[in-house]
Order: C-alpha cells, then sequence, then structure tokens
C-alpha cells in the first residue's frame, strides 16, 4: 500500500545516511499495528518536510477549527470528547473535529495513507509505534521540536522512553499518548481455586508447571492462557518469548531466525498451543478471558479499565514471564502526529491542543479512565495516579514494568515495511498449523530480507 507521491530522495533536499539510521539504536521500546498490506514503501520522489525553510511561529496565528482523526485507543471515545470539552474550556477559538478513521490503529494508517495525496487529510492523526516511521521517511508528519519550544512545552517532563520512541535524526516526530506494554493479566478467583500464589508466573516454565491445576478450574473448551495471533499481537507479545529464549527477530538489519535461540522459542509457542495446550487462540481473547474461558491472557494495558469493568472476577496483573536465559518487554501503543503539508495555522492550532491533551493533569485523567500509562513523569506519580495506584494497584504494573523491563523492539518489526505482517505470518503456521518453527521461521525470513532490501537498504 504505498504512495508513489509520498516519498523521497537525495535530489528532492533528504536521504538518510547510514549513520543516522544508526541512531535507531537509540530508540525506545516500539510496538502495535501494521496494516494488511505492506505499509507505504521507500522510493524516490517526494521531498523531506524537515528539508522546508524554518517556520516563524510568533508570526503565525492558530486556525479556528482542526479536525483530530482516533480510532479512540481502549474504547476512549467519551474520554477524548471530554479532552476536546476541556480544551475548549481554555481556547474556546479553537474548535476541535473528532472523526473516528478507523477501528484501530492500521485502519488509521491506511486512511491516511490513501489520504496522503490529497486535501482531505487531519490536523492531528493517531501515530501507532510502528506507522510514525513510515510516516516520517515519506515526509508525511513535522518534527515537533520548535513549534513545542514556541509553545514553552516542558517535554523534559514527557517519559523519556516513550518520548524518545518518536526520535530520528536529533527530532521527535511525534508525541506520546495512548501508551501501553502487553501484561500479563489473571483471574485471581482460578488462581486461588487452583492453589497458586496470588501473582503471575515468574517464568514460562511456571506458568506450564501451573496449567494442569488452572484447567481444572475451567471449561472444557478453555485453556489456561489466551494468547491472540493476528497483526498487531503475535509479533508483539512473541518479542518477549524470542528474548526470553536469548534469541531475537534481527541484530539491527540482519534477519536472526535461523538461530537455535529463534527456533527454540518457535517450538516453545508451537508447543504451548499443539502439545501441551497450555495456551488457547480465540477471535477475541479479552472477552473470552473476561467470561472466564481462559484463566490468564496477555493483553495491552490499554485493555485494564475495561476489563476491571466486564470481568466479575478480581483481575490481577503483572509483568510478563521471563524465558531460561532473559527477559524483555516491548512497548506499544499510539502517539499523535501532527501532517507537515497541513498549513502552519493549522499546525499551530493543532500543536496547543496536542499541547494541551498530554499535559500532566490531561494524560492523567486519560490513563485513569482507559488503563494506558500517563506520558508525563509528574503525572506517574502526580496525585491524581497516586490515589488510582492506591485503590485500583493494577494500575501500577505497567508503569513499574515500563521501569524495569522494556527493551529496544528489533529493527526487522518496527522499521521494514511490512515486518510485523511477515512475523505474524510465520507465527501462525506455528500456532494454528503446527508447523515446526525452523521451517515456519525459513519460510518467512527471504520474505522479511526483501522487504529490507527493496524498502530499506537502498536509502542506508
Amino acid at each position: 500500500m504505498s504512495n508513489s507521491t509520498n516519498v523521497f530522495s537525495a535530489a528532492n533536499g533528504w536521504t538518510p545516511s547510514r549513520r543516522s539510521v544508526l541512531q535507531l539504536g537509540g530508540l525506545g521500546a516500539l510496538g502495535l499495528a501494521l496494516a494488511a498490506c505492506s505499509g507505504p514503501s521507500v522510493s524516490e520522489g517526494s521531498a523531506r518536510a524537515d528539508a522546508e525553510p524554518a517556520t516563524d511561529w510568533s508570526s503565525v496565528t492558530p486556525a479556528t477549527e482542526i479536525t483530530w482523526w482516533s480510532n479512540h485507543p481502549g474504547a476512549s471515545k467519551p474520554i477524548e470528547e471530554e479532552l476536546i470539552k476541556r480544551f475548549n474550556a481554555v481556547h474556546p477559538e479553537i474548535a476541535v473535529k473528532l472523526v473516528t478513521a478507523g477501528a484501530n490503529y492500521d485502519e488509521v494508517a491506511q486512511r491516511f495513507q490513501a489520504a496522503s495525496s490529497t486535501s482531505n487529510l487531519p490536523d492531528l492523526v493517531i501515530s501507532s509505534d510502528v506507522w510514525w516511521f513510515r510516516y516520517f521517511l515519506n515526509g508525511q508528519i513535522m518534527p515537533l521540536d520548535e513549534i513545542f519550544s514556541h509553545l514553552e512545552v516542558e517535554t523534559a517532563d514527557f517519559n523519556a522512553t516513550l518520548y524518545s520512541d518518536y526520535e530520528f535524526d536529533s527530532k521527535h516526530w511525534a508525541a506520546p499518548y495512548a501508551r501501553s506494554t502487553p501484561l500479563f493479566y489473571y483471574n485471581k478467583t482460578v488462581w486461588a481455586a487452583a492453589g497458586l500464589p496470588d501473582r503471575g508466573p515468574k517464568t514460562w516454565a511456571e506458568l506450564e508447571e501451573w496449567a494442569p491445576a488452572i484447567r481444572e478450574q475451567l471449561p472444557a473448551d478453555g485453556a489456561p492462557l489466551g494468547l491472540g495471533t493476528g497483526t498487531s499481537w503475535a509479533g508483539w507479545w512473541m518479542e518477549n518469548i524470542i528474548w526470553g529464549q536469548g534469541g531475537a527477530y534481527s541484530d539491527e538489519w540482519k534477519v536472526t531466525l535461523d538461530t537455535p535461540q529463534a527456533e527454540a522459542a518457535g517450538e516453545f509457542v508451537r508447543g504451548l498451543f499443539n502439545d501441551s495446550k497450555v495456551a488457547g487462540v480465540g477471535t477475541d481473547t479479552q472477552a473470552n478471558f473476561a467470561a472466564g474461558i481462559f484463566g490468564s491472557f496477555v493483553g495491552s494495558t490499554g485493555s485494564l479499565k475495561g476489563l476491571l469493568d466486564a470481568a466479575d472476577f478480581e483481575l490481577g496483573t503483572s509483568f510478563l514471564p521471563d524465558g531460561p536465559n532473559g527477559s524483555g518487554v516491548p512497548t506499544g501503543g499510539t502517539g499523535l502526529a501532527i501532517p507537515a503539508s497541513r498549513s502552519p495555522e493549522q499546525q499551530l492550532a493543532a500543536a496547543i491542543f496536542l499541547a494541551f491533551i498530554t499535559d500532566p493533569d490531561n494524560t492523567a485523567y486519560f490513563s485513569a479512565n482507559t488503563g494506558y500509562m500517563p506520558v508525563r513523569t509528574s503525572a506517574q506519580e502526580g496525585e491524581t495516579m497516586t490515589e488510582i495506584y492506591a485503590n485500583t494497584p493494577q494500575f501500577r504494573t505497567a508503569i513499574d514494568q515500563l521501569e524495569q523491563k522494556t527493551r529496544t523492539q528489533d529493527w526487522v518489526r518496527v522499521f521494514v515495511p511490512g515486518g510485523d505482517q511477515i512475523l505474524t505470518d510465520g507465527i501462525e503456521q506455528m500456532v494454528l498449523k503446527n508447523t515446526p518453527a525452523a521451517e515456519a521461521w525459513a519460510a518467512i525470513t527471504p520474505r522479511l530480507e526483501k522487504a529490507f532490501s527493496e524498502n530499506v537498504e537502498p536509502y542506508l
């Protein structure tokens, strides 16, 4: 799903140097969401946004109306509407139109790509932790540093990991908004009946040991663990398992799925579903967990508030389990970006709104009502969140895991167009078809290498 009018070349002002691309090693962890298509390819043709002359923001008058494209992460449409209402109480001169641009990050990205060569663009757009880099490469979003400086936004107060997720070439191309990590959720009632300690398993091996006791407390069609497949999920939670085996999807740009560690991770997952039956897959693992069909499941932090409301049992949360040779948890979720082609007046109005909804009070409000992590350091330990941690300690798990367990995702998943989809295809071969890991990984490795060589390597 490429857009030939939104690409770049050295002749038009900018091509990433190898040194610039290798700076990606300093990015924070990225996660979630590629579309079913391969995403925008990198090819010659478009000018980079940062090749344009700098804007004198002090001479710009903000637009009186802006449009925000969102998928309302975490069923947050009422929360986003409240954020707009709060904003208009302070800034009645700027109207904000909230548009449901898709049901998920993928659909928003597809719509944004389709509109990118037209004037039918939003002024603020959801930019998931995979898609923002594609937007950047195609010159579709603007750096926020200068406009935030003009507005005196305290960017140092953004959680350093979450803000750096959007940093490339010493500039930030989005601001964190609905940010998450995968969590291990468990049914405390089932755990107690099974005679287990009130905590998540410290290791995947411990979960396997607990599984028979958990299964006895579930319906016949249930499973001790629910793991969702499909793009945006399988490649996300699998990072934890492959890291725990001491492996990785890639070493920088080199695909490393032919290693013993990667094979061990794949075989472990294949066995969970097809041999021991510890794991089950459903069309909606979260709903199945809330209904008591699964005793536990791996889901987004952003699911927390919905699960607390939906489940009729006490909900437990914990870090993702470690593997035999390590640990690691990816972050995920989405930021918000400002399209590069909008007028300075629209961009300034959008930046004013973006700064407002991600300030300490409003990120705490958003977190309290969804489960996504507050993106401001001051908000994480502020009055609102401190009270929430005391009353609902499950909210604290994601913050602690962020500080203790997160690590940068493997490049082939987050920076190679189509990488997440290709990895998902391999994982689903193991899970749904019981394909041996070595065979499944071997089948997708050439596809990953081709995606890199065609869409990334020419521009290093």
